[in-house]
């Protein structure tokens, strides 16, 4: 990620950690340095992430660094999983709480759920992504494969249990509706839930399962 001889004076200028007193498992090491990961880059800006400035903010020796982690872009790729892993984490408490049948209840709130979670980036540090537009489209298109997948195997499954389904190759329209809208709720953090809940509806031809829209409601 950064050149280590010009990265010189920023490695002096990140404050190390006192981790390095403490006896700690293996998973919590691992898990302080991605999290000192997340703090290099919040802080400094993802052209700065080397190892040696993570592994002096995680207190670290650049043997264990390696341990974990085949190099900085092996880092980077694991904070970034942990982030879509608490996207769908997200997801899978919204699938376990919603009533079956009631698809206009699910649409409002999967709505909220969907705008809040793009815009809280899951405690993915934007410099992650906006200073790479390589990292951004990778990690672009792991979430929206995901949550797409996710919800042909759940969701998908349980509404063609009980109602006809009116779209045809469905993982193919779940991932351009999800790309479609992260991207947009990502420039437009204030579309109203309203908006989304709409857009999502008419996309999968379900909007007559909805009071606004009765009269399209499919006659079984």
């Amino acid at each position: 990620m950064g050149n280590n001889a010009a990265d010189t004076s920023v490695v002096d200028a990140v404050p190390a950690s006192d981790s390095a007193a403490k006896r700690l498992t293996g998973d919590e090491r691992r898990r302080e340095i991605l999290d000192a990961v997340r703090t290099v880059s919040s802080e400094l800006g993802v052209s700065h992430l080397s190892v040696s400035a993570v592994t002096k903010r995680a207190g670290c020796t650049r043997s264990l660094f390696y341990h974990y982690f085949a190099d900085m872009d092996a880092a980077v790729t694991a904070v970034m999983d942990e982030a879509i892993d608490g996207f769908i984490s997200e997801l899978e408490q919204w699938n376990a709480s919603r009533t079956v049948g009631d698809i206009e209840g699910a649409l409002d709130t999967v709505a909220p759920l969907f705008k809040r979670l793009v815009v809280s980036g899951h405690e993915l540090p934007s410099t992650l992504t906006s200073s790479s537009g390589a990292l951004y489209g990778g990690f672009l298109h792991n979430v929206v494969q995901r949550v797409a997948q996710y919800i042909c195997d759940t969701t998908v499954v349980d509404f063609v249990a009980h109602h006809e389904l009116r779209i045809d190759h469905v993982y193919e329209t779940f991932y351009t509706l999800i790309m479609g809208l992260l991207m947009y709720i990502r420039t437009h953090p204030d579309v109203p839930d309203e908006t989304v809940k709409e857009i999502i509806a008419s996309t999968l031809h379900i909007e007559g399962y909805t009071a606004k829209y009765p009269e399209r409601k499919p006659q079984n």
